[in-house]
C-alpha cells in the first residue's frame, strides 16, 4: 500500500499558503494609492510528465486493484503554485482637490525615475521636495515627455519656488504661467511583460520584451487619486476559502500519517 499521496496533500498545502499570503498582502494595501491586486495561480504537475511515454503503462482495462500495479507513478499529481499574475483593472477615483494629485482614468502609467532606473506607476500622489523638484511620495522624480533616449535626469520637473504650481487634465505642468512640459505617460500593449516592485512600482521582467507607447492624449482627472483596486469583501471571502481548503489538506496529511504509522508498527510487526 503506498503512502506517497501524502505528498500531493502537502503540495496542496503549502499552496494555500502561499495564497493566503498574496490575499493578505492585498488586504494590507487595500488603501495604497495606485495599487494593482495580485491573484496566485495554480497548475497540476503529473509526476508521469516526468517519465518516457513508453514506460508508462496506462492500463486500457477498468478501473482495478490490480490495475493500478501498473501505472509507474502515473497515477501522482501535485499543486504546482506556478506564480501570481497583477489585475489591471482601474480603481475608484477619489476627490483630493490637491494641486499635484492627478489620476489616471483609463490606461496608462506615469514614468519616474528611482535609482534602479526609470519605473512605472498608476500612483500620482505627487508632491515637491526640498529640490523644487516633482517627485513620487517616495521621492522619486516624475518624468515629462521626451527624448526617451536621453538621460532620465534630462526629463525631470524642478519648479522655482516664486510660483503657484499645478498639474492640468492635460497632464501639462505649469510653475505659475510657465508650461514646464508634460507628463510622460505610456501605455504596455503587453501588460504580462511587466513585474510588481514594490507596492505600486512596476518594472519589466527580463524574458519578455515589453510593447511600450507613448499616451499622447491622456485621460486624467486633476484633483484626484487613484485607489487601490482590492475589494476588501472579495479578499476576504477568498481568505476564507483558502483557509478552508487549507484545513482540509490538514486533515488529508493526518490520515496518511495514520495509515504510516498501522503500515510501519501495526501490519509491519504481524508474523507470517
Amino acid at each position: 500500500m503506498s503512502i506517497k499521496g501524502i505528498f500531493t496533500a502537502l503540495s496542496g498545502a503549502l499552496a494555500q499558503t502561499t495564497k493566503i499570503d498574496t490575499i493578505a498582502n492585498n488586504i494590507a494595501n487595500v488603501n495604497t494609492t495606485g495599487f494593482k491586486r495580485d491573484q496566485q495561480t495554480f497548475s497540476e504537475y503529473l509526476t508521469a510528465m516526468e517519465k518516457q511515454p513508453e514506460v508508462i503503462q496506462v492500463p486500457r482495462v477498468p478501473a482495478s486493484i490490480e490495475s493500478f500495479y501498473d501505472m509507474n507513478g502515473g497515477d501522482k499529481g501535485f499543486v504546482d503554485a506556478s506564480g501570481t499574475y497583477t489585475n489591471f483593472e482601474q480603481g475608484s477615483l477619489k476627490h483630493t482637490g490637491g494641486k499635484l494629485d492627478v489620476a489616471i482614468d483609463g490606461a496608462g502609467f506615469f514614468e519616474v525615475s528611482t535609482p534602479a532606473g526609470v519605473r512605472l506607476t498608476r500612483a500620482g500622489n505627487f508632491t515637491i521636495d526640498g529640490n523644487g523638484q516633482l517627485v513620487t511620495k517616495d521621492g522619486h522624480a516624475v518624468l515629462l515627455e521626451g527624448d526617451n533616449a536621453a538621460a532620465p535626469e534630462q526629463r525631470t520637473v524642478r519648479f522655482s519656488g516664486n510660483s503657484q504650481v499645478y498639474i492640468a487634465d492635460s497632464g501639462e505642468v505649469f510653475d505659475g504661467e510657465k508650461n514646464m512640459g508634460k507628463l510622460s505617460l505610456v501605455n504596455i500593449k503587453n501588460p504580462e511583460s511587466m513585474q510588481k516592485i514594490g507596492s505600486n512600482y512596476f518594472g519589466f521582467k527580463s524574458n519578455m520584451a515589453p510593447e511600450i507607447e507613448s499616451v499622447k492624449v491622456p485621460s486624467l482627472k486633476q484633483g484626484f487619486i487613484e485607489g487601490s483596486n482590492v475589494n476588501i469583501v472579495q479578499e476576504m471571502t477568498e481568505m476564507i476559502t483558502a483557509q478552508r481548503v487549507f484545513e482540509g489538506t490538514q486533515k488529508a496529511i493526518s490520515a496518511y500519517d495514520s495509515m504510516s504509522d498501522k503500515l510501519i508498527n501495526v501490519v509491519g510487526n504481524v508474523k507470517g
